[in-house]
């Protein structure tokens, strides 16, 4: 076994749904990142990537029939260049660098890319088979931008509430009011903003060519608690999740660049980060926003790490409850501060296209270790239907 590193992580900006990059194929999205990943690594040759495992979750429209092989093909890379798709819904990417790690570990390949891809604006609406010929009945189109549909009706009712309103359970169940949630999203989003400003996401962000778009278009640069507390609940009419403190529906595309120790020649780079541990986790559908409290803190105990020594957690924003409950039992359980949490912005200001969320908390979470001279960091996400994953990754550059 070899040790796996990080060498580039790049994503385009995020765009809102119906926004900027509305005109944009999720494959052309994919390969403007995988080029871009790529383009981090002068002096690889791109036939001697090993592997492009890509994330997708929606997968009924243009982002179809491997998403991943599509990006490669798109890229403009050697046709002897594999790649596989594989759909965790939103933690799609995660998981793939999770394989793509495993894959350099084992030493099945040298270099591999990872990344994953979506267009909420562009998912499709899909119709259902009949069950026969010529039905007399009307038909009813369902959209997959997001959530369940077509259910199996074996399905328990408590598995399949909608996202939000799993949410919202959350909130009633570890007692987390609307005036904290919101708090917390007005936080993210001047965090957001301020790490823009600063010129942190300039080496991370890559352009899309024909999109006018500089920087994640959901940014709200004035937002404050008094701003979303004006804003109607979105699921119970008395509850308190809103469009404010939940992550918007986004459009982009995010990759990263893994590969050995003896890669780093070949690709012309200094490797930036290890990997060091990984866990998935998984519990009740409807429980799933607590799943990365687990996913985490099994993932530290295979890295051999406790939680008072991990300097910077990147954790996807499903919600803003979602968020405070993972980043409260962490706290519980050895986490030194809140503020090590998604310290430049999270989803709910920066979006979450989800195949494509968990390669950009990667990514982030490896720029925020180098800036911050942490040596240990946490990159985790909570996926609909009841799972979780994380990744533990090590800063070669601070001393053990």
């Amino acid at each position: 076994m070899t040790d796996c590193y990080v060498y580039a992580a790049v994503r385009t900006p995020f765009g809102r749904f119906g926004g900027a990059l509305a005109g944009v194929r999720p494959d052309d999205l994919a390969a403007t990142a995988l080029t871009g990943a790529l383009d981090r690594a002068p002096d690889l040759d791109p036939a001697e990537v090993g592997d492009v495992v890509w994330g997708n979750a929606n997968g009924a429209g243009e982002d179809n029939r491997n998403v991943g092989r599509m990006a490669v093909l798109l890229a403009g890379l050697p046709t002897s260049v594999p790649a596989t798709t594989v759909n965790r819904l939103c933690g799609s990417s995660l998981d793939a660098v999770m394989i793509g790690s495993r894959t350099v570990e084992t030493g099945d390949a040298d270099v591999v890319v990872a990344g994953g891809v979506e267009s909420m604006t562009r998912a499709p609406w899909v119709l259902p088979k009949p069950s026969r010929a010529f039905p007399a009945g009307d038909a009813t189109a369902v959209s997959t931008t997001l959530g369940w549909r077509l259910v199996n009706e074996r399905m328990p009712a408590e598995w399949t509430v909608s996202l939000g309103e799993a949410n919202e359970m959350l909130a009633d169940q570890h007692r987390v009011p609307r005036e904290r949630q919101d708090a917390y999203a007005a936080a993210s989003h001047q965090k957001a903003a301020e790490a823009w400003t600063e010129g942190f996401y300039d080496e991370l962000v890559v352009p899309v060519a024909g999109a006018a778009l500089a920087r994640d278009e959901g940014i709200r640069d004035g937002a404050s608690t008094e701003s979303l507390a004006g804003l109607r609940p979105a699921f119970r009419p008395d509850g308190t999740i809103t469009a404010g403190n939940a992550s918007p529906l986004s459009d982009g595309a995010a990759a990263v660049l893994l590969g050995s120790t003896a890669a780093a020649d070949r690709i012309g780079a200094e490797p930036r980060a290890r990997v060091a541990g990984r866990a998935a986790y998984a519990l009740d559908p409807q429980q799933f926003g607590y799943a990365p409290v687990e996913a985490a803190t099994m993932a530290l105990e295979r890295a051999g790490v406790a939680w008072s020594q991990v300097g910077a957690v990147e954790l996807n924003e499903a919600f803003a409850v979602q968020s405070l409950v993972c980043v409260d039992a962490w706290l519980s359980r050895g986490l030194s501060a809140p503020e090590v949490v998604n310290a430049r912005g999270g989803a709910i200001a920066i979006g979450h296209p989800l195949g494509a969320s968990g390669a950009r908390v990667v990514g982030t979470l490896v720029a925020r270790m180098r800036e911050e001279r942490v040596r240990w960091g946490v990159a985790a996400i909570c996926i609909g239907v009841g799972q979780g994953l994380a990744v533990v990754l090590e800063n070669p550059e601070v001393e053990r």
